[in-house]
């Protein structure tokens, strides 16, 4: 069996949440079927540095196909033309996987597409526009052309079905996992305090990771911990925000200003990965009140690295952490002020969090998400 996995959201420097879902799935199968062919296909754009990401990731149980062509040509001229894929890699798979929403116009094979989420449908003013424009115009199309649609969470199943009943049928619940080798309980205080001081933090933090945009609910966290500065005073734990700028934006920054709150909120923007499990086990707390999350991995790998989380009751985030954190009303500043600051003065809750954090994170496994995702390809063939 030859299976192909589009490889365009890897080709980054800064790689996110959709491209980590796809490194942790594609890896592991690798490693639990070598008897497979397993491929990565993705266009250059004439980048030799792409090439080189992504034949790191890689290694030796994935090889490669690759275009020097335009991606970014490519998806716009096959937005309106049926430009075939297979003209630019083949038609000797008999599954293509594409992870990212969208599937091209002539893919040779049985089809396999994940949808992550819905939040274009569910929140689409925090959507930035070229992605709301790209999934308004091409993903009922990808999904009329893929034989299966995987998706992260039960509850993202439910929010596919209220949008796109039609496809029902098709759709199959493929949890992600977390790295447990790379997310873990760091220990060796020197490392997380280099890393602390190469961000500008001292002394106690909240944290939160993840990408700078409406959707995360960082305006109300930034109220919300401005109640805690009131009741505790200088000695207050600081906010970390620690992720790349999205869009949509401003309005989160002048908060910080309008609450005179520039000494207390770090923004870090980019976080080296070998720098995130320091920078995690560090903190105090984390924190991700997120109104809509597909299956929210950033609250998983704090959990994994032994942290306790307070988060939303909103979308996926209960049914991925359980018990093991704390809940908050993602639309009261009071509510998520009430748990930021239960987690500061409350240490025998803190312990009991992250213990069974920690534990919860340990179920959720690459091996047992590859798996799943195994069953889906054997299902098609």
């Amino acid at each position: 069996m030859k299976i192909t996995f589009d490889a365009a959201p890897l080709v980054s420097d800064r790689i996110t949440g959709i491209g980590w879902c796809e490194v942790g799935q594609t890896l592991a199968l690798a490693q639990l079927h070598p008897e497979i062919k397993f491929r990565y296909s993705f266009f250059t754009s004439g980048d030799k540095e792409r090439l080189i990401r992504v034949k790191n990731i890689a290694g030796e149980n994935i090889r490669l196909k690759y275009s020097d062509f335009s991606g970014y040509a490519y998806r716009a001229a096959s937005a309106v033309l049926p430009v075939p894929y297979s003209y630019f890699f083949g038609n000797d798979s008999q599954i293509t996987h594409f992870f990212n929403y969208i599937v091209p116009p002539g893919v040779s094979g049985k089809i396999v597409v994940t949808v992550h989420d819905m939040v274009y449908k569910a929140f689409p003013g925090t959507v930035r526009g070229r992605t709301l424009l790209m999934l308004n115009t091409g993903l009922k199309r990808s999904m009329r052309r893929a034989d299966l649609i995987v998706t992260d969470s039960e509850f993202s199943k439910r929010e596919i079905i209220k949008y796109f009943p039609e496809h029902e049928r098709k759709l199959r619940v493929v949890p992600c996992g977390v790295d447990t080798e790379k997310f873990y309980p760091c220990r060796d205080r020197e490392r997380i305090e280099a890393v602390k001081n190469s961000l500008g933090i001292n002394g106690e933090y909240f944290l939160y990771v993840g990408t700078i945009e409406p959707r995360k609910n960082l305006r109300r966290l930034i109220s919300a911990y401005s109640l805690i500065v009131r009741k505790i005073g200088a000695d207050a734990p600081k906010l970390v925000l620690a992720g790349g700028k999205g869009w949509l934006n401003d309005d989160i920054y002048s908060r910080v200003k309008a609450l005179a709150l520039e000494d207390m909120v770090i923004f870090t923007e980019y976080v080296p990965s070998e720098d995130m499990t320091p920078l995690i086990s560090g903190a105090t707390a984390f924190v991700f009140p997120s109104l809509y999350e597909g299956f929210g991995m950033p609250p998983l790998e704090a959990m994994a690295c032994g942290v306790p989380v307070l988060v939303s009751g909103e979308a996926s985030l209960p049914e991925v952490t359980g018990d093991c954190a704390l809940v908050c009303d993602a639309y009261s500043v009071k509510s998520i002020a009430s748990g930021m600051y239960r987690l500061f003065a409350d240490e025998k809750l803190r312990k009991t969090l992250a213990e069974k954090g920690h534990k919860r994170a340990g179920v959720f496994t690459w091996e047992r998400s590859a798996q799943a995702l195994f069953d889906v390809y054997k299902e098609l063939m």
